[in-house]
């Protein structure tokens, strides 16, 4: 086994409930990429057991903190049927959920959603890629799909050094694919699709607008499959209009609504959202509801600051758009931004709008992503619902 040493003072963290240790927090060691080593701290108390990767800038990555278990195909089983069991308890609805969730879960680098027929699988850390084959057949085993696909691409697999390559891993997919929220009928592609094909932690949201929306028009920006929109047309309102810079979007939401009876209250606008909710303002058009559903516009610290103004342009922007008595459901998946921090985005997007917006409710993910303590990234989506005074 390699051993893998901290830096004087940085055991605190990881004490306090991170699951990674940085690149710059650990001593040199020769310790293989991939590799199952063990954490110490410089005095050379063992601290956790994980897989190392020096190639990330998440080197090491906990799997364990007991010194007497190893990282083996029991454990990878274990962890995997304990998160299922949790989600058949927990998710509103376990035919449509995240059934396994990285570090939450004890497993970090791997992501399975189960979409209906399909398990959607993602792996990002070099260290668990080798388990790849029993995770696919325990993932059957216990959820039984009729396939499992792998989206094997992107930048997490990337800075981990390894290859992309998707596809079905067991079974066949179904054609077409599709998930239900609240009596809906939504078809995705596990393929093509943004992340595993469908969003998942915004599904509670989605249909807490369902109870909150009413009548008039609807605007859902970074639409994607439509998904927002859909549920507010369901609760009654008159028209919405689905926003995406990606054509194949705006095409889905369309076709979910046309699938949903909704054709003739759905209109589509490929355009990007900065430009068209300022050319909405000058042009004057108002609406009764306004999503924001952005991508993450921080992927670390650095990027912040952009990040910050990123998320006030598009509310501010937002709330100008709005009715008095409008609803706008405002999100944020960027993991270093806090809830501290986006609440205060609120506020100064609010003040320089000129508007006054009532807190209705604050949300984030469902109980089928949990997060842990003292690893706040893994509380990464905030969701505001606020009402236009």
């Amino acid at each position: 086994m390699s051993t893998v040493c901290l830096r004087p003072g940085k055991e605190r963290a990881i004490a306090a409930g991170r699951r990674w240790a940085y690149r710059t927090e650990l001593l040199p060691t020769d310790a293989a990429p991939g590799s199952v080593a063990d954490l110490v701290d410089s005095r050379g108390a063992f601290i956790a057991r994980g897989f190392y990767n020096p190639r990330s800038e998440l080197a090491f990555r906990v799997v364990t903190e007991d010194p007497d278990e190893p990282v083996d195909a029991d454990l990878v089983r274990r962890r995997i049927a304990a998160a299922w069991a949790y989600r058949r308890r927990a998710a509103d609805d376990p035919r449509y959920c995240r059934a396994f969730f990285s570090e939450a879960d004890g497993l970090p680098g791997l992501v399975a959603d189960r979409l209906g027929e399909v398990v959607a699988l993602q792996i990002s850390a070099l260290g668990l890629q080798r388990w790849q084959p029993l995770i696919v057949e325990t993932l059957v085993d216990l959820i039984r799909p009729a396939a499992v696909y792998e989206r094997g691409e992107g930048s997490a697999r990337r800075r981990e050094g390894l290859p992309e390559a998707s596809g079905v891993r067991w079974g066949a997919l179904p054609e077409p694919l599709v998930v239900r929220e609240g009596g809906l009928t939504l078809r995705i592609d596990v393929a093509a699709g943004q992340k595993t094909g469908h969003y998942l932690d915004q599904r509670g949201n989605r249909l807490r607008l369902r109870q909150l929306a009413r009548g008039g028009e609807v605007l859902d920006a970074f639409c994607n499959t439509g998904g927002f929109g859909l549920q507010a047309l369901a609760a009654g309102c008159a028209r919405a209009t689905f926003l995406d810079i990606s054509p194949a979007g705006v095409a889905a939401a369309l076709a979910n609504a046309e699938v949903n009876g909704f054709a003739s209250r759905a209109d589509g606008c490929v355009a990007n959202a900065f430009d068209q909710l300022r050319a909405y303002e000058h042009d004057g058009r108002r609406f009764d509801c306004v999503i924001l559903d952005p991508p993450a516009f921080a992927r670390g610290r650095a990027s912040l600051d952009a990040a910050f103004r990123g998320y006030k342009e598009i509310n501010l922007r937002a709330m100008r758009l709005l009715r008095p008595g409008g609803l706008l459901v405002t999100s944020s998946c960027s993991q270093p931004v806090t809830d501290d921090m986006f609440l205060r985005m609120l506020a100064d997007a609010a003040a320089d709008a000129r508007c006054r917006m009532r807190v209705v409710e604050r949300r984030g993910a469902g109980p089928d992503h949990p997060g842990l303590l003292g690893a706040e990234q893994t509380l990464y989506l905030k969701c505001i619902f606020l009402e236009r005074l």
